[in-house]
């Protein structure tokens, strides 16, 4: 009740009624609970019942799919528990075959290494035979070569998967019993880099099978306009899609909140946001702020520090503080467990925050300018919100010409569909940085246009002229001493810097 006052009255206020340009109510809804067809194993059960935990029904739905064999697209909002859907039929298959590995890959460390916390926790109150690590860029050499024989789960990003394929060979042992892929945040690749990360799946794929495994895929992502497309495009395999959300939700107040709604009202849509989080964290309600920019992030942070120092000189902690990328890993977990505890009553982030990263429920989210895509903007705006608690959600309007038409045309933000996610299959310099990759880790034939579509072999005969490839008895093969993958970049086409000039400038 406390905070359904503290939103009413905020609203309520002169100052926000001025430039509030929309309030849209998005209402209550109850949780829809199924049972699965077929109990758990006995540890698995055990573990559920002990942590009284209820299946919704979207997570059951992911269960089965998985136990019959199919590969799962899961499209529900922040904070439904996408984690658990995958998780549990996964640990299911993990405890019934004892040699069955699992990789998960995550668009971030951050993210990696929020999710490997999870996993060891529940490792620890089952039967602590998944050992799951993390491995990428941070893992010391030391540890490698023990997580490659002993993990049953290893959590990991596109980044270094990159850079172990051509190291097939090492991995011999997990690759042959590799039975689960999880790719969570999937909405992540789009655009180039999800251009990269399906060859680079493409790539996974053909190395599987060359160790006799054949791994069903879980994707988890944000709400899209083409998931069904996006998936088959990414993982070039049919997916099951689950989308029916059946989990509770609180009524959410979304307030769209413009600044410049009068000419020459003297504010900024920074100082309306600096306003509005001060005014959230003194009546103690838990609030992350999203800026656009590392510099705003860290302006609107130490305006609102200033603030709380002056009224309260003596406090020990500060009452905000700034999360953004370039932070050491143990600041960021610092932030995160302050957080979580409720230390820190308001938070002031990049996009860092936007994946699924656990930093608990939060009460209210304000966005300092519109994020760019409706799926950003769903994904921020879903952080808030405590179970069946009401939240509240902010866009503060910037000055600029796409958001000041959402500010006159709320219905146009509201009811608009999430934009879709691209993935260009065809385009011949993402392919060709990736089919060199894919010769060196085993020569290529013919029957790899199921991976890389039938134009493969047209590809191959202009990389062949290219010196690049060398054809020997119906295979080719990489034909340089480098290292190809040392060369293409997963997040762009190519490294060349351009230079625009305009009017000599």
């Amino acid at each position: 009740m406390k905070i359904q006052k503290t939103i009413s009255k905020l609203i309520a206020s002169k100052r926000v009624q001025t430039y509030m340009a929309a309030h849209h109510i998005i209402e209550e809804k109850k949780a829809c609970y199924h049972s699965v067809v077929t109990l758990f194993p006995p540890l698995l059960q055990s573990w559920l019942e002990a942590n009284k935990i209820q299946l919704y029904s979207h997570q059951a739905d992911a269960v089965e799919a998985v136990r019959s064999g199919s590969h799962v697209m899961l499209t529900t909002p922040t904070a439904s528990g996408k984690t658990l859907s995958y998780n549990l039929p996964i640990l299911e298959g993990l405890l019934l075959n004892p040699e069955a590995r699992a990789l998960y890959i995550f668009p971030t460390k951050a993210l990696t290494n929020d999710q490997w916390k999870t996993l060891c926790k529940m490792d620890t109150e089952l039967d602590k035979s998944m050992h799951p690590a993390v491995y990428d860029g941070d893992t010391i050499r030391q540890k490698r070569s023990h997580i490659r024989k002993k993990s049953r789960i290893v959590l990991t990003n596109p980044y270094m998967l990159h850079m172990i394929l051509p190291w097939h060979h090492l991995w011999g042992s997990f690759f042959s019993s590799l039975q689960y892929i999880v790719l969570d945040e999937a909405h992540y690749y789009r655009g180039v880099f999800g251009s990269n990360m399906a060859m680079l799946l493409r790539r996974l794929k053909r190395i599987c099978s060359l160790y006799d495994s054949n791994p069903l895929f879980f994707l988890s992502t944000a709400t899209i306009a083409n998931p069904s497309t996006f998936s088959e495009q990414l993982i070039g395999e049919d997916c099951v899609h689950i989308h029916e959300n059946g989990a509770p939700t609180g009524k959410k107040h979304f307030v769209l909140y413009n600044p410049y709604k009068q000419e020459d009202s003297g504010t900024s849509s920074n100082i309306e946001t600096e306003w509005l989080l001060k005014e959230l964290v003194k009546s103690n309600v838990q609030t992350l702020c999203f800026s656009l920019s590392r510099r705003n992030t860290e302006w609107i942070t130490r305006q609102v520090q200033k603030h709380f120092q002056t009224v309260s000189p003596l406090r020990k902690t500060p009452a905000v503080a700034s999360y953004r990328g370039g932070y050491l890993p143990e600041e960021r977990r610092t932030i995160e467990d302050q957080l979580k505890k409720g230390i820190l009553k308001g938070i002031v982030s990049t996009n860092a925050l936007e994946a699924g990263i656990d930093i608990g429920s939060l009460d209210a989210v304000l966005m300092n300018g519109y994020p760019g895509t409706m799926i950003s903007t769903w994904q921020q705006a879903g952080r808030s919100g405590r179970g069946t608690e009401e939240s509240l959600a902010i866009l503060v309007g910037r000055q600029n010409p796409l958001d000041q038409y959402f500010m006159k045309h709320p219905d146009q933000f509201f009811f608009r569909r999430p934009e879709y996610a691209i993935i260009d299959l065809h385009n011949p310099y993402i392919l060709w940085g990736h089919l060199l990759c894919a010769a060196k880790e085993i020569p290529l034939t013919e029957d790899d246009t199921l991976y890389f579509g039938d134009s493969l072999l047209t590809e191959l005969e202009t990389l062949t002229r290219e010196e690049l490839l060398t054809k020997m008895q119906d295979k080719w093969f990489y034909n340089l001493l480098d290292e190809p993958f040392k060369k293409v970049s997963i997040n762009t086409i190519g490294s060349d810097i351009f230079l625009l000039y305009a009017e000599g400038k």
